[in-house]
């Protein structure tokens, strides 16, 4: 199981007003920490300009690059890991701004435009220009009203046995390791475990464990690592293996897949 990681308190700084409907608070965080978890009267984007976060929420957890970010409506109870060194940037929006009213999680693509604007808005926020700021922040709901969805959601467990299973997946994807080597670290038994997989995520423990594995390896591909190199770190015999289990999930290659997004964020 993954040792225990540091955890940080929520970012400081002012909420959002209707005034000023969007505020930001800005800070440098190491890896392998985590910002417990919380919920906020507002809405939040959770984003990263640079580095890799994983998020967890509403039963689901996603791996973040800084080209997506997770918009969580207000009084959602969520948690951030820091994966690789980041500075993290979460907007924070008015409940009554609501860009995305009915869905308490959604995962966006961020533009070339959103993040110039996200970047301006650190500036902004300073107490002397606070009427950039506003302008800012208007633009910026209108731009993320726009942004098109890319959701790799991984489903989460409540039962806490296999709950540790499944956070030790998730901090270490290519691991190979048996469902009956993972029953006896959580003293449970294989044929328990595996009812608990289908129980509580609809899936077997070899679905569910493709799934973040793919969850993840799209990251690293949208950090520009070789699908080499990613099909190595992920477990799979070759790179054609895991382009084909990427096809299978997605509808198309993994080449394929990132050239679309790159022409959504030009």
């Amino acid at each position: 199981m993954p040792a225990p990681r540091a955890t940080l308190p929520p970012s400081p700084g002012p909420g959002p007003t209707g005034d000023r409907p969007v505020s930001l608070t800005a800070r440098d965080l190491p890896a392998d920490v985590s910002v417990g978890a919380h919920s906020h009267e507002w809405g939040q984007l959770t984003y990263a300009r640079n580095g890799v976060l994983r998020v967890s929420a509403d039963g689901s957890s996603w791996t973040v690059p800084p080209q997506r970010a997770i918009w969580i409506a207000p009084h959602v109870v969520h948690e951030v890991t820091i994966l690789e060194a980041a500075c993290l940037s979460p907007l924070r929006i008015h409940a009554s701004r609501d860009p995305f009213r009915g869905e308490t999680c959604r995962v966006v693509e961020v533009s070339s435009l959103l993040r110039e604007l996200i970047a301006a808005l650190e500036v902004g926020e300073r107490p002397r220009d606070p009427r950039r700021g506003a302008l800012l922040g208007e633009l910026i709901l209108d731009e993320l009203a726009r942004a098109p969805s890319r959701p790799i959601r991984v489903p989460l467990p409540r039962d806490k046995r296999l709950k540790g299973v499944c956070e030790a997946l998730l901090a270490a994807p290519g691991d190979t390791q048996t469902l009956a080597g993972w029953a006896r670290a959580a003293g449970a038994s294989e044929r328990t475990l595996a009812r608990l997989f289908e129980r509580e995520l609809g899936m077997s423990f070899g679905q569910w464990r493709q799934q973040a594995r793919l969850a993840h390896g799209a990251s690293l591909i949208a950090r520009g690592m070789p699908l080499w190199q990613v099909a190595q770190q992920l477990g799979y015999a070759s790179q054609s293996a895991f382009s084909a289990m990427f096809r299978k999930t997605f509808g198309s290659t993994p080449s394929s897949y990132f050239a679309d997004e790159r022409r959504l964020r030009s």
